[in-house]
């Protein structure tokens, strides 16, 4: 069910790590925030110029990780895991203080943040929440990708990968993030092919990348022991991704989507195209949503629901 009202934590928490690419050892503490305040990311280790708001404006690089980064080049980069854990726990408005530059990977997906979040208390604020929600087709392309979203009450996503290697072959879900289970896309962790791990390396990223993190994908068989968490873990995961980087939207997104072999880099393309076409959405609070029922004649009639 849709929230009415927005929410934040009732008392900070924890969490410890290392950093996917950086591999630095790195404490965050997420504090509770007013209303209207969003996602703000505060560099401890710095003693000023620190605060980096979490929106898709201040995306400086979405290569393998999504990196916000401020006027002033101070950066946090591997948000979207945690992100996304907020976004399912329901908190709209946090002050996220971290003393280096990477969220920690934890176990590579957003589990361990999803369970200590889940064990705090939230507060709900005395502002509505708003909702950006779509009112008519979009899509986007770039060479053989695309991603695509039309109104719907809800967020749902359809997410297709389209891999070579015989693992992770062309791997399909369709979930809906109000009414289904989200357990296997919470505990889906990052992969990568075998393969690519030394040029991943050579570009100065996964420093701290290991089989505790993330998956290993060879080409027949996964190199993790136990193997995968779920069937779909590799599709699951990109789903987390995308709702982590709809967060840097500003808003929760109301919408259908479907997205054809996306990633970091195609959701922040599609999030400045579509936020700067208005014509395509429009911000509302829960008691404004309308509902469009169609007769069996053409004429369409409106309902608003008051929440």
């Amino acid at each position: 069910m849709l929230k009415i009202y927005q929410y934040t934590l009732s008392d900070p928490v924890n969490f410890e790590g290392k950093g996917l690419h950086s591999g630095k050892k790195v404490s965050i503490k997420v504090l509770p925030a007013k209303s209207d305040t969003g996602i703000i990311f505060k560099r401890t280790d710095l003693a000023e110029k620190n605060l980096i708001k979490a929106n898709y404006r201040n995306v400086s690089s979405a290569k393998l990780c999504t990196t916000l980064e401020n006027k002033h080049g101070v950066k946090v980069s591997t948000v979207e895991h945690l992100l996304a854990a907020l976004y399912l726990s329901e908190i709209d408005n946090a002050l996220i203080e971290i003393n280096n530059e990477e969220v920690p990977i934890m176990d590579g997906s957003a589990k361990i943040f999803m369970e200590t979040l889940q064990k705090a208390k939230i507060k709900k604020l005395n502002k509505r929440r708003k909702y950006l929600k779509v009112t008519d087709y979009f899509e986007f392309n770039d060479g053989g990708r695309k991603i695509s979203i039309e109104s719907n009450g809800s967020l749902e996503v359809q997410f297709q990968l389209n891999y070579i290697n015989e693992i992770i072959g062309k791997q399909k879900r369709s979930i809906n993030f109000q009414t289904e289970n989200l357990d296997e896309v919470v505990e889906a962790r990052t992969f990568c092919l075998y393969e690519d791990i030394e040029k991943i390396k050579k570009m100065g990223l996964a420093k701290g990348g290991s089989l505790d993190n993330a998956i290993v994908v060879g080409k027949d068989k996964v190199l993790n022991e136990g193997g995968l968490r779920n069937e779909k873990e590799f599709v699951n995961h990109k789903i987390l991704d995308l709702a982590g980087d709809f967060m840097l939207s500003g808003h929760r997104i109301l919408g259908k989507v479907n997205c054809y072999q996306g990633g970091h880099e195609l959701t922040n393309m599609f999030l400045k195209k579509l936020l700067s076409s208005k014509s395509k959405t429009t911000i509302l609070e829960l008691k404004d949503i309308i509902i469009t029922k169609k007769p069996s004649s053409d004429h369409q009639v409106k309902i608003a629901v008051n929440a």
